[in-house]
């Protein structure tokens, strides 16, 4: 929630959903809940990062870990942001770090350094002293130990999705960005989506009333890519679909719904309930279109095609997070906000947003409405800012640039960032969570608090107050 929330033109609006009639239609027979791992105590010292502002810096100097087709799609983007720079690329593969150098070199940007050719290059590479922003992207096996290196190395840390995939590595994060002071953010850059920043802002508004539930997802159909032996190097996301049964990456879906319920601002996730259909989509597809000779057919997969985690909050609310890469479907990441008085769907038709609307007092009749008037109602000010901009610089409709230049703005002009470590820590929990509960045929785990008490207190988040990118020069 903003700091001094405008009053809204519709009523103003009651207090948290009551969770009273939730409680009472629970009986004996519910299924236990499987206690969390009691928080670890802080260290001597540690002091908890909200509300930590980055320090002021004239210039942003990035340095890239991962240069396949994530890393190198974005460092462009890191180069183009006003006052911002990368001064080093890296990568295993000591090519790509050469061919990323060449890219910025003839779009007119200094030359990186580059690192490369050993799995320590990344170490050499956060050796130097020209790298105040570390940017993450190898595969999610490697997150957690790159992630946590460039905090020790004194750098605050951007990486891409999951941070880490068990729960004592999320803990360790959070707790070595408390002891070095260090931010580490979840390179999430579905929450600085257009539509899902105005459904923020609307939410936050009291357009849709009380909010009690939330559903988002991954839906995306890899099958494809999953099976090429070019696009996953060392087919490293298809290798986990042989050796884990978690919901892998529902944070596309989940981080919005989180942000407008103002998870870790007021309210928290507290248990998942995870369930799962068979494992039959990449089998299938492997069936009909890789030949018999090709490695995957050594391969068994475990991980199931659809796997869905129920959420529940401490203020009564859910959330239905979904990831499904291996069916054939269209894309969708579903972001879906409902409330007392009204509700909005994401990716749900032909309109000129792909978002459809129904609420009350404004809508009756029981037919759904465009979204179009209330995305320009409600469209964020770093839309308005650099949504143009966003367009040549960044990938996935410009939210890529937008979640960049505003990362980029917070450091230079000495900001709060609108993710850290504890809701990067929170949304990426239901990939080890999943495991678990499924392991207990769905039944109910809990959720850590990793605020570690502090999930209570309002404070700024996505909506934060329009800002300007401090003058270069």
């Amino acid at each position: 929630m903003s700091e001094t929330p405008a009053v809204s033109r519709r009523l103003l609006l009651g207090g948290a959903v009551a969770t009273g009639a939730l409680a009472a239609g629970m009986t004996a027979s519910a299924p236990s809940v499987a206690a969390a791992e009691p928080a670890p105590r802080r260290g001597h010292g540690q002091k908890s990062m909200i509300g930590v502002p980055f320090a002021a810096h004239r210039t942003v100097r990035v340095g890239v870990i991962g240069l396949g087709n994530r890393g190198g799609g974005m460092i462009t983007g890191w180069a183009a942001v006003p006052g911002c720079t990368v001064t080093a690329v890296c990568d295993i593969r000591a090519d790509r770090a050469e061919r990323a150098a060449d890219r910025l070199e003839s779009k007119g940007h200094p030359r990186p350094s580059e690192y490369g050719g050993s799995a320590d290059s990344y170490a050499r590479m956060l050796g130097r002293d020209d790298i105040d922003l570390v940017y993450i992207a190898t595969p999610w096996e490697f997150h957690y130990e790159q992630g946590r290196a460039a905090l020790l190395s004194g750098r605050h840390a951007v990486v891409e999705l999951p941070v880490a995939t068990e729960l004592r590595e999320l803990w360790d994060l959070v707790d070595t960005s408390e002891r070095t002071r260090r931010h580490l953010i979840l390179s999430e850059n579905c929450n600085y989506g257009r539509n899902e920043l105005a459904m923020l802002k609307a939410a936050h508004d009291g357009l849709f009333g009380d909010i009690t539930n939330g559903h988002g997802g991954y839906l995306h159909d890899l099958r494809e890519l999953l099976f090429s032996d070019t696009y996953y190097t060392d087919s490293w996301r298809r290798l986990w679909h042989t050796r884990s049964t978690a919901s892998f990456y529902p944070m596309h879906g989940l981080a919005p719904i989180a942000a407008a319920m103002d998870v870790n601002r007021g309210d928290r996730m507290t248990t998942l309930s995870a369930t799962s259909t068979a494992p039959k989509g990449l089998a299938d597809y492997r069936a009909r279109f890789v030949p018999r000779d090709h490695p995957s057919w050594k391969e068994k997969y475990i991980n199931g095609d659809l796997v869905t985690c129920m959420i529940e909050t401490a203020k009564g609310r859910t959330i239905r997070a979904e990831h499904d890469v291996s069916s054939p479907r269209p894309y969708s990441r579903i972001n879906t906000l409902a409330g007392s008085r009204g509700i909005v769907e994401d990716y749900a038709g032909p309109a000129p947003t792909g978002a459809r609307i129904y609420v009350e007092p404004d809508h009756s009749g029981h037919t759904w409405r465009d979204f179009e008037g209330y995305r320009k109602e409600y469209d964020h000010w770093l839309w308005q800012k650099v949504g143009d901009d966003a367009a040549d610089n960044g990938g996935h409709g410009g939210m890529d640039y937008v979640l960049q230049w505003r990362i980029v703005q917070s450091m230079r002009a000495g900001l709060v960032p609108d993710i850290d470590v504890y809701d990067s820590a929170a949304w990426c929990s239901p990939v080890p969570l999943s495991v678990k509960s499924l392991a207990r045929g769905g039944r109910p785990v809990e959720i850590p608090d990793f605020t570690r008490g502090a999930w209570r207190e309002r404070r700024p988040g996505l909506d934060s107050a329009p800002t300007d990118m401090p003058p270069v020069g």
